[in-house]
């Protein structure tokens, strides 16, 4: 008798068992909607809900990917777009469903910072530094320049900076020239730089508007990263350069895209570049010509600060016309937008 309610037992747990293993609800029914923001915040609202779901995985369509048990998500576009956005729903088995929708996001921008060039006769010293010296300092080329503060090299009048790359001898180099910069004083993380310039003529010449990473100082460089949002030089007249650099890509192997415009040296052009967490976008005039995918992985995630100079001749400016005398960069403004 003792055997027989044994084997009963037995029966009726062998039995539940089976029947809590078979017993998977489906998933069905999913929605999906989102919550667009109309005041240029870049605010979006998702939600999504499917009957037997657990958790929600968000494909943000910009490269960032979300989990959110509940299936709300608020997320804050950093730039303007049209993303396609998708859900996947899963249950507890691993089961799944999704669903896409394209949406269309638009991020306003406000001037965090910014030099206009329209008081003094030199550069604010609140807002700038400069490197003075040659390559031999650590941070050259192989260029030519001996860098000062001299208002020769560097002044402004009539509303615009103007860098001056000049041929003299002056402790030991055959050139001198300028390079300004906002390290210690001013450094930010994503946003839009924008610079309206008018750049030297002259073969040998190599002007810039670029950024470094703030972390320079302990990681060196290229560890640190750096941005080119502008760079020129005399030999290749009126070809613009956007690149970035970064471990194994960095010098001559640096990534890059270029665009030739007209007037580079006689005329003021607009040279900008967008950058968050995804991408890097260069422009010229309101054109883009060159996008950098961004990711965690790169050192682009971090506070940068900005440079503006005219080199002379080196790795990338070249051999300088022996003519060469005098040529300026001049700099209506420098702004930068978040």
């Amino acid at each position: 008798m003792r055997i027989l309610l044994f084997i009963g037992i037995l029966f009726i747990l062998s039995c539940k068992k089976e029947s809590s293993e078979v017993e998977v609800l489906p998933l069905s029914d999913l929605l999906f909607n989102a919550d667009v923001s109309t005041d240029n915040s870049g605010n979006v609202t998702f939600t999504a809900s499917a009957k037997n779901a657990t958790t929600y995985e968000f494909d943000l369509g910009n490269g960032i990917f979300k989990i959110e048990p509940t299936g709300i998500l608020k997320y804050k576009y950093p730039a303007s777009g049209n993303y396609d956005v998708r859900v996947f729903a899963k249950n507890s088995s691993g089961q799944m469903i999704t669903k896409s929708l394209k949406i269309s996001v638009s991020v306003g921008l406000s001037l965090i910072w910014s030099d206009e060039f329209n008081t003094g006769t030199a550069p604010d010293p609140a807002k700038w530094n400069y490197d003075i010296g040659t390559g031999a300092s650590g941070w050259g080329n192989n260029e030519l320049q001996y860098y000062t503060n001299r208002s020769v090299n560097v002044n402004i009048s009539n509303g615009t900076l103007k860098i001056i790359a000049r041929k003299e001898s002056y402790s030991g180099s055959n050139y001198t020239s300028a390079r300004l910069l906002t390290r210690d004083k001013f450094s930010f993380k994503y946003g839009r730089i924008e610079s309206r310039a008018k750049l030297p003529a002259g073969i040998g010449t190599w002007p810039a508007i670029w950024m470094l990473g703030s972390n320079i100082g302990t990681v060196g460089w290229p560890a640190c990263g750096e941005i080119d949002i502008m760079e020129h030089v005399g030999s290749q007249f009126n070809k613009i350069y956007g690149t970035v650099h970064y471990p194994g890509f960095s010098g001559g192997n640096a990534v890059g895209g270029t665009v030739n415009i007209s007037n580079a040296t006689t005329e003021f052009h607009i040279y900008a570049a967008e950058w968050n967490d995804t991408a890097i976008r260069f422009f010229v005039d309101g054109s883009l010509f060159f996008t950098f995918a961004n990711n965690p992985s790169i050192p682009f995630n971090h506070n940068f600060f900005l440079l503006m100079n005219v080199a002379m001749g080196g790795n990338f400016g070249g051999a300088v016309d022996p003519a060469f005398s005098q040529a300026q960069m001049e700099v209506d403004y420098i702004r930068v937008y978040q």
